[in-house]
This record gives structure tokens, sequence and C-alpha cells, in this order.
């Protein structure tokens, strides 16, 4: 047995707090929504992800959307990138090529874009939830000045209740083989000094969101 195995086990056969406790009841969303149909959870995200700061562009198809990828890529010969496959824009490994755009190795923090895919997308606070593991590194969305997030109109939830929901329905699994979950709501930001808000100390400084498709 490994330590990390020991000590698991230890915390495993520990006494669980709050034993006693009743089940709880029904759950009241943080942010009641009285309308989940996907167009109205569409116009909700777009709204609470551009008061974060964030810029949003809807795109049509893939085809737009990697073409808007390119023009905020720019010049640029090197991004910070989730493998592909995690990324839903079909193409976007031919068009990057043809472009001269080559992906760094992860942790290469001169890079000036990361790109990345997300898991959940969250309508009632315009935050993006991403899950980092093999091929979904963190350092995408956290060392490049901008960070380019390409997220499918389904992909939009209502909350972040109701995507745990959907992970406790599931079993779990999908979570606990997870590295990490982050949620990312806007730009990076501090007031630490003298309560002066600065942009892109701890991450990017800017957040694009290519949203594709239709409600």
């Amino acid at each position: 047995m490994t330590s990390r195995e020991t000590i698991l086990s230890k915390l495993h056969a520990a006494r669980q707090p709050f034993a006693g406790l009743p089940p709880a009841g029904d759950m009241i969303p943080v942010v009641p929504a009285d309308d989940t149909s996907p167009a109205a959870l569409r116009v909700r995200f777009v709204a609470a992800a551009e008061a974060l700061n964030c810029t949003v562009t809807a795109c049509p198809d893939a085809d737009a959307a990697i073409r808007h990828i390119l023009g905020l890529v720019g010049t640029d010969s090197t991004i910070l990138s989730w493998d592909l496959k995690h990324v839903p824009l079909p193409g976007l490994g031919a068009a990057l090529a043809a472009a001269g755009i080559a992906i760094a190795a992860a942790g290469d923090a001169h890079v000036r874009a990361g790109l990345t895919g997300v898991d959940a997308a969250l309508a009632a606070t315009g935050s993006l939830l991403l899950a980092s593991g093999p091929g979904k590194p963190r350092g995408a969305s956290l060392l490049p000045e901008v960070h380019i997030a390409v997220v499918a109109a389904g992909q939009i939830v209502p909350d972040l209740e109701t995507w745990l929901a959907a992970q406790r329905a599931a079993g779990l699994e999908h979570l606990r083989r997870l590295n990490s979950v982050v949620m990312i709501s806007g730009p990076s930001r501090t007031a630490d000094i003298a309560m002066e808000t600065v942009m892109g100390v701890h991450g990017p400084g800017a957040v694009q969101i290519v949203l594709v498709g239709e409600s």
C-alpha cells in the first residue's frame, strides 16, 4: 500500500462528522430562474458574462468560430491549448496548422493566448466551469494574457446546482476522475493595494468567449 493509499484509508475509516443530521430537503437555487428554456439560458448567460467583463462572440457554426479564433490569435505563432479533441470545433487543428500556429508546451508562461473548451457554462452567473485532467491542462486558462473559451450552445446550464445534480445522477464517477474543477467568472482581478481594482495580475486580463451554435 502506498503512502497515499494509507492516508486515504485512515480518512475513510475515521468517524464521519454530522452523521446524525437528517437528509437535506429540496435545494433552493442561489439565483432562481423562471425560464430555463435553451433560448432564455443563452440570453441570460451572455448578459451575465458580459457583466463580468467577458467578451462574448456568437458564431453560427464551427467555421465561423474558427475564423474568429484565428483573428484573436492574430500574428502569434504559438498558443497554449487543451487537446483539441476537448474543444468542440471540427477542423480547428487543420486551420491552426495552415495558419502556422503551433501549440506550445504545457506551462509555457510566455504565450499570449490560451484556448480551451468548457465543461459547462452557468447562465445564473456567467461563469465558465472547467475541469482539468488528461489533455485539459489548467495552464491554458490560467497563464496567458488572453483566455479564449469555446462554449457550445448546448453546454449552457441554469446554474452550478444543476451541473452538480447531473454529476450526482451519473454516480459522481466522472467528477472523481478529475484533477480539479474551477469556475472562471471574468478576467483575473485584484484590489489588494489601496482598494484599486487591477485586471490581469493573477491570470488572464481578458476572457474571450466564443459561443458556437444556436439555442
